[in-house]
């Protein structure tokens, strides 16, 4: 972990750039560093995903209104401060590139920080060496 998972109605997609906002997401969440300037997050743990909905009613159900619903799990061992913000981050970077969408049209974003609550977790993976230095 650091996931984030982005799920948001399907028009969005012919009005903005989604593989740029994960990008640009997975650099904020790379960026973030502690106090003593050690990274917050792992490179090879690091995952922004984004789905389009197939289906979806939007508040009443009778306009043409979009979401952006982005879920980010992280482990435990990081404090309130440091998830607040990263947190922060994260929303100003994803404010910024709707920017222009959410001057169009109606849109709801909603960012929740989920923090180590698994009842189970496992992991097989082989990206981490990629990213070890010698």
């Amino acid at each position: 972990m650091p996931h984030l998972i982005i799920q948001y109605t399907a028009q969005l997609d012919a009005e903005t750039d989604m593989g740029e906002l994960c990008q640009t997401l997975s650099a904020t969440m790379l960026a973030a560093k502690h106090p003593d300037g050690q990274a917050v997050f792992p490179i090879g743990a690091t995952r922004v995903l984004a789905f389009a909905t197939s289906h979806a009613v939007i508040a009443d159900g009778s306009g043409d209104y979009a979401y952006v619903y982005l879920n980010f799990r992280v482990a435990k061992g990081r404090t309130p401060e440091m998830i607040a913000q990263v947190g922060q981050s994260l929303l100003t970077a994803t404010q910024a590139h709707f920017a222009e969408v959410f001057a169009q049209r109606p849109i709801g974003i909603t960012l929740q920080i989920d923090e180590g609550h698994e009842v189970f977790n496992a992991v097989h993976n082989n990206l981490h060496p990629l990213f070890s230095k010698p």
